[in-house]
């Protein structure tokens, strides 16, 4: 049975002009309504779920619920779930809508890790994204979660910003990873533009104009090396974790989520590092996931189902006690071992030859040549992508799949 739950909150102030997730302009009626809807949905699935050892909420933007909201969502939680005696509970926030008020509601709720959306510490870069804070309010934002108690916080960074040069990312990542912020997670994500986003329009026009190709690898190894020496492991292609006797940061403690003895290897995956997202982990292993929100998706003995996106159809549906599934797909073997591949080789520790074997894959055989050109390698029982290999993951993986006859 799952024993993760994702919870979409589709709400912001204002779109990010690159977001292509599903977001709408906040309401508060809309927003207490949403969220009845929520807890509706959570109750009627509350079946389908093991005991929970991961909870993530994300948006949107989650902070900009009001603290009743959230007390009534983790009420509900509560109620009608079963949780691990330490599970991981995390909340995206955007360093516009936190305040010490929204952080200790969160905090007296159980919420144990906060992911904050800092995206840039450059305010002109900011603003070419469409954020809505600037660079001295995430650091406020982030003073804040640490005055709190919760130690256990994520920063994301976006490099490949059109305006970004190489000086301007090398200053965002050594302020992100500094002994003053200290993060236990920073995720670096490349700026991909998404059709049907603001974004995309303006480059399209000509208006805006995408760094270089050279220049974007470059930001991504500079991020992975840098990292690296203040004691962060790159444990998936865009994430990093501090390592659980990190020399820059002693004075932190594995999260309460996680015992000293299995740092790292919660719900899957190997490694050191005493800081990794658990529930992303749970995706990237194909673990079972239930979700609650408009949008969301679950994936539950064997198929991907997904809610519609129309938020008052939503609302609409569970008012008549009717979960509001847009899609339902069955997993076949084809599809679950392009999944098995795909997300696996995001971890840096690659995909476990014995279970590719379980499944009928030799993959030393299959990918023989990708190893000889020094893409892929092998290290005990897992296939790996090398330092050559992950900027383009995506590329590999197609000549694996053509290599196995999938489409």
């Amino acid at each position: 049975m799952p024993e993760s739950l994702y919870i979409h909150i589709p709400f912001c102030i204002r779109k990010c002009l690159y977001c292509d997730f599903l977001s709408v302009t906040y309401n508060e009626a809309l927003a207490k309504a949403y969220t009845d809807a929520l807890c509706k949905e959570l109750v009627l699935k509350k079946e389908l779920a093991g005991e929970l050892k991961t909870i993530y909420i994300g948006g949107g933007t989650p902070t900009i619920l009001p603290d009743e909201c959230f007390r009534q969502l983790f009420t509900c939680l509560q109620n009608n779930y079963s949780l691990s005696p330490s599970p991981e509970i995390t909340v995206e926030a955007n360093p516009g809508t936190v305040d010490k008020s929204k952080i200790d509601a969160m905090l007296s709720l159980g919420v144990n890790r906060i992911s904050i959306g800092v995206q840039s510490f450059n305010d002109d870069e900011l603003k070419t994204l469409g954020r809505i804070h600037t660079s001295d309010e995430a650091l406020r934002a982030i003073e804040l979660v640490k005055n709190s108690g919760i130690n256990n916080f994520s920063i994301d960074l976006i490099y490949g910003i059109p305006g970004q040069t190489m000086d301007s990312w090398k200053k965002t990542v050594s302020k992100a990873a500094a002994f003053t912020l200290s993060p236990t997670h920073i995720s670096s994500y490349e700026l991909t533009p998404e059709k049907n986003t603001p974004l995309y329009g303006l480059i399209e026009k000509d208006k805006i104009k995408m760094p270089d190709e050279d220049l974007v690898l470059s930001m991504y190894n500079y991020a992975i090396d840098y990292l690296a020496s203040r004691g962060y492991e790159h444990y998936e292609i865009s994430n990093f974790a501090l390592t659980e006797f990190s020399e820059n940061h002693p004075h932190l403690n594995p999260p309460p989520s996680i015992s000293p003895s299995t740092c790292g290897r919660g719900l899957g995956g190997g490694g050191k590092a005493a800081f990794k997202c658990l529930h992303n982990l749970n995706y990237w292993d194909r673990g079972e996931y239930i979700s609650a929100g408009a949008g969301a998706h679950s994936f539950i003995r064997g198929f991907r189902s997904k809610n519609t996106d129309d938020i008052r159809r939503y609302i609409k549906d569970l008012n008549k006690g009717t979960i509001p599934q847009s899609e339902s797909t069955e997993i076949k073997r084809d599809d679950a071992i392009k999944e098995f591949i795909f997300l696996g080789l995001r971890k840096t520790e690659g995909i476990s030859l014995a279970k590719a074997k379980e499944l009928g894959l030799d993959m030393p055989c299959v990918c023989r040549e990708l190893i000889e050109e020094g893409y892929l390698e092998i290290n005990g029982d897992y296939l790996s992508l090398t330092r050559k290999g992950l900027p383009i993951a995506n590329t590999i993986i197609v000549r694996i799949f053509e290599g196995l006859g999938l489409d």
